[in-house]
């Protein structure tokens, strides 16, 4: 018992040393901040630094990582490293000094065209005075102290490049350029070589210019995605930093998260960001179909994203789910889509222009709200979708009742829906993905030929009649299916996140799956392994879809289930319907206002609708305000 004891204590003291965190600071000085919330007054910055050391934190530096990394020794529990970007003049002037004094390690990142500049340099899309940042020999003074770690903040990728037909600037690093004139986008050849150029270019300035190869790299804006960090670490790079905010792991250098330092209106602000003490965020979603955004007309098309983000700002809310396909017809297959992609016909390259508004202007996250498998390919071939067993014909067919979906037991078709997500990655910009609806395989589903093939690979029967031949037999089927169906979720998060990172993921689920346990079998869906599976499980909370008779009995019902699962709650955004399209009718604004209140009366913490159509005020904005907003009271001051 004693050594078990030990052990764990040992487990404990490794796993708690691996973590630690990461304080980015801009421009820190004495001079007033003027319009640049970046910049910290150098006396708040002491305060910072009296609290950490009273608090017992312990200041650490890059090699201090690396030695933690390599097993040689492990990081103290409280261990913080300071990271100061963009080399400002009041680095040397200001903050140096005080760093020497107290003998307290720090990383200083360069960007070389910066340095190199006369005159202005452009920071975002504004203009500022060269003077604001240090010279070549300033920064040769501080490389010859090994108290500072120079990094490369790149080259020229400090900036926003023309990343969509419709203008939008978005970070250099992570975006295709869209060149207006050919009208095209990088291919990835040509992406890939400008990334390494860039990076290569500062490598060398800072060998030319200090005499050392820089050997950690900070991602201007904190966008990186796999391609990039490839690169680096092909270019000789050990270590990069992003804006991932969080505490910090050693197992992670390829991207350590960073806590972003502001103009804290408070001091309490610093401390709560420092001890990661924030509740989990409250949710509050809109679903919004970019087939009601898009019009053929691109100044109405405008006009209709304008009215779109005035509502979206207005509400003050935490998400958008943006439809990425187009649906016009209503039957959630994708036959087109709203960004270049290889496999589907581009209805309009729409969905980036929307997602970047909303999150600029909005200040929302955005999740791509895409199918899992609900593609249909031009002249593909009918084999390959899934197949649904006939109990009247014994004979397979694609049932032109349920969504017309691929059948992911096919390497071709799976490679495809890849090639889709990939190419929605390398374009746009989100967040998140929400996985649609159509992600379910009934009790009579798959039957395709590739699908039974899968089964007996397995050890199940390749026979529908078979599986269904007894309970057993049926449950290990549908657990293998949600399985197979959840694995392949994460996959296309894998190949995702080749180009967009770091995403979270939710998945739909239909309430009748939560509410009884034996339709499980009919959907190959399980809300437990959800929880386990997934950032957000988005519950269908629809009692008009699901034909509910008392739906202020049904919604109380359905949290109250939600509530008895591990995480249930805090993991769960009910989704309410706006329209009745059983009945072809809106569902009136103040009925929806109120089963808002009735989810919040009973304890759910996130919630959302379907659809918004911000076009004709549904739900009216007055009438759903006060019972969605995070604006009121109690959910934010």
């Amino acid at each position: 018992m004693k050594k078990l004891l030990l052990a764990l204590i040992a487990t404990f003291s490794l796993l708690a040393s691996d973590k630690f965190l990461v304080l980015c600071y801009h421009d820190v000085s004495s001079k007033p901040a003027g319009r640049d919330i970046m910049h910290i007054n150098i006396h708040t910055f002491i305060q910072h630094l009296n609290w950490l050391q009273a608090n017992g934190y312990r200041f650490i530096s890059v090699d201090d990582i690396f030695a933690a990394k390599r097993g040689e020794h492990t990081l103290p529990s409280k261990a913080v490293l300071l990271t100061f970007d963009d080399a400002y003049k009041s680095f040397y002037t200001e903050v140096y000094p005080i760093l020497k004094a107290y003998k307290i390690p720090a990383v200083l990142a360069v960007v070389g065209s910066w340095i190199e500049s006369k005159g202005e340099f452009l920071y975002g899309n504004r203009k500022k005075e060269r003077s604001l940042l240090m010279n070549w020999n300033e920064l040769r003074a501080i490389a010859r102290d090994r108290l500072v770690e120079i990094a490369s903040h790149s080259f020229d990728l400090h900036k926003g490049i023309i990343a969509n037909p419709q203008g939008n600037l978005q970070p250099a690093a992570v975006y295709r350029i869209y060149d207006k004139i050919t009208q095209r986008y990088e291919t990835d050849e040509e992406y890939k070589k400008r990334i390494t150029h860039d990076l290569n270019q500062s490598i060398q300035i800072l060998q030319k210019r200090l005499g050392i190869t820089p050997r950690v790299l900070v991602w201007p804006y904190g966008a990186y995605n796999k391609v990039t960090i490839s690169i680096a670490k092909k270019l000789g790079f050990q270590m990069t930093f992003t804006l991932d905010d969080g505490y910090a792991d050693v197992n992670e250098i390829e991207r350590i998260k960073r806590v972003l330092v502001r103009d804290y209106p408070s001091f309490a602000d610093f401390i709560s960001d420092v001890k990661q003490h924030k509740e989990n965020e409250i949710e509050r979603v809109v679903h919004v179909d970019l087939d009601y955004i898009y019009d053929p007309n691109p100044m109405q098309q405008e006009k209709n994203l304008g009215m779109l983000l005035d509502r979206i700002k207005a509400m003050h809310i935490t998400t958008v789910y943006l439809q990425a396909f187009a649906d016009p017809d209503g039957d959630g297959v994708a036959q087109e889509l709203y960004f270049p992609n290889r496999n589907l016909p581009m209805r309009a390259d729409l969905f980036d222009r929307v997602a970047w508004q909303l999150k600029t202007r909005c200040g929302v996250r955005v999740f791509a709200w895409m199918p899992v498998s609900a593609f249909e390919v031009p002249n593909y071939p009918k084999s390959r979708y899934v197949h649904t067993f006939d109990t009247t014909t014994k004979q397979s067919k694609i049932d032109t009742h349920n969504y017309k979906r691929l059948s992911i037991f096919n390497p071709s078709t799976k490679r495809v829906i890849f090639d889709i997500y990939e190419d929605l990655a390398k374009h746009c910009y989100f967040e998140g993905i929400l996985f649609h609806d159509d992600a379910y395989l009934s009790d009579y589903e798959d039957c395709s030929a590739s699908a039974l093939e899968d089964y007996k690979k397995h050890g199940l029967p390749a026979d529908i009649e078979a599986l269904r031949s007894n309970p057993d037999t049926l449950h290990r089927w549908a657990d293998y299916k949600t399985d197979t169906l959840i694995a392949f979720t994460k996959e296309i998060a894998e190949h995702t996140e080749r180009y967009r990172m770091p995403i979270e993921l939710a998945r739909n689920i239909y309430a009748q799956v939560i509410l009884d346990p034996s339709s499980k079998t009919w959907f190959a869906q399980d809300f437990a392994k959800f929880l386990r599976s997934y950032d957000y499980v988005a519950i269908m909370a629809m009692p008009y879809m699901e034909k509910a008779q008392r739906p202020e009995k049904w919604l109380p019902n359905l949290v109250k289930t939600v509530q008895q699962y591990p995480e249930g709650l805090q993991k769960s955004v009910f989704e309410l319907q706006s329209v009745d399209w059983d009945k072809k009718e809106k569902i009136a604004s103040d009925v929806l206002a109120k089963e808002m209140r009735l989810l919040q009366d009973n304890g759910a913490r996130n919630y959302g609708y379907y659809p918004d159509d911000f076009l004709h005020d549904h739900p009216k904005f007055d009438m759903v305000y006060g019972s969605f907003s995070l604006q009121r009271f109690p959910f934010a001051q």
